[in-house]
């Protein structure tokens, strides 16, 4: 079976209907031991240091993982992925573009999908089978995610986990089902454990994943991960086909289209405070301005760069931001 490398979430059904491999190099990246690695790499073959970790990363996945097809995003998502895509081919890397169209209009959605099935020499009924054979999956992230806000009885991290390999499905729908059950079977078993304070997270996947194990020493629980459940396509069983999914899909459009679901799930979730990560010399942070004036609960925001731990600044501020949380609490009580 042939692989091909994503940049993040793409239209999969099309790749896997075409019968590659996928995997999300940001996944491969994130999780690898020597992570750092991939970001020397980067840097060693002229990568600017004012640039993002997870770009270097992805380049640096690319090379030492001998990915020789990719999918590249260059609209909707890192406005430097046209710039790395552009390096990737120079390095005899087969790219294909993919873009999530700015107007987010349906008719431009349409026809960035239907290039991009040309493009694999796919049709429309073998992409919407494929769909409909993912959409069983996905209904078990959803489970999850019910056992994480409704039952307390997963964590923020396991949470984040395993929506963020939705991404992908782990390279493999099939095992990635068979995980999921098995992992549902456990969590269903737990006994549930409710913690003072109920988070929301939204921005981009963190590098600093110690962030959800760190809060639950301040009695607050992470039941709400916003990117990370867009990639399970939480909506996808309303969609009629594969277009209106991926018009549905938040992530990719304006900030404001993101907001209207961010403010349903904190009503939905009953969130007591947001943590909005950004990363290093992303454009996205800019969004936090329009973020603070627009939602009506308490938001922190915080950045990370190349370090997959937070660093002692960081602690301070989330300390104090949970304390400020805990004594509204107890105030509105």
């Amino acid at each position: 079976m042939k692989t091909i490398g994503i940049t993040t979430t793409v239209p999969i059904e099309v790749l896997l209907a075409a019968g590659y491999k996928v995997i999300d190099l940001n996944n491969l990246f994130v999780t690898a031991s020597d992570y750092l690695d991939y970001i020397d790499l980067a840097e060693r073959d002229g990568f600017p240091k004012s640039s993002c970790a997870w770009i270097k990363g992805i380049y640096g996945a690319c090379l030492k993982h001998s990915i020789a097809e990719l999918v590249g995003v260059v609209e909707g998502d890192c406005s430097n992925t046209k710039a790395l895509i552009e390096v990737l081919e120079a390095k005899g890397i087969k790219v294909y573009p993919f873009s999530f169209p700015h107007s987010h209009s349906l008719e431009d959605v349409k026809s960035s999908i239907d290039k991009f099935m040309k493009a694999f020499n796919v049709d429309y009924h073998d992409v919407e089978s494929t769909r409909k054979r993912l959409s069983s999956i996905r209904s078990l992230t959803g489970k999850l995610d019910e056992l994480t806000y409704i039952e307390g009885k997963v964590t923020g991290f396991e949470n984040h986990l395993y929506q963020v390999m939705s991404s992908d499905f782990d390279g493999d729908p099939d095992s990635f089902e068979a995980l999921l059950q098995t992992k549902l079977e456990e969590f269903s078993s737990r006994q549930p454990v409710y913690q003072k304070l109920r988070l929301g997270y939204i921005g981009v996947p963190p590098m600093t994943c110690d962030l959800y194990e760190y809060v639950e020493k301040f009695g607050a629980h992470f039941v709400y991960n916003e990117v990370q459940r867009e990639f399970t396509f939480p909506r996808s069983y309303n969609a009629e086909n594969i277009y209106l999914q991926y018009y549905d899909y938040t992530y990719p459009y304006d900030i404001g289209f993101r907001l209207k679901e961010i403010k349903s799930q904190i009503n939905v979730r009953r969130l007591d405070g947001i943590i909005h990560y950004t990363q290093a010399f992303c454009y996205r942070a800019i969004e936090d301005i329009i973020i603070k004036s627009k939602l009506d609960i308490p938001v922190l925001t915080i950045e990370g760069d190349k370090l997959n731990h937070l660093d002692s600044r960081t602690k301070l501020r989330l300390e104090a931001f949970l304390d400020m949380l805990s004594d509204m609490k107890e105030a509105d009580l």
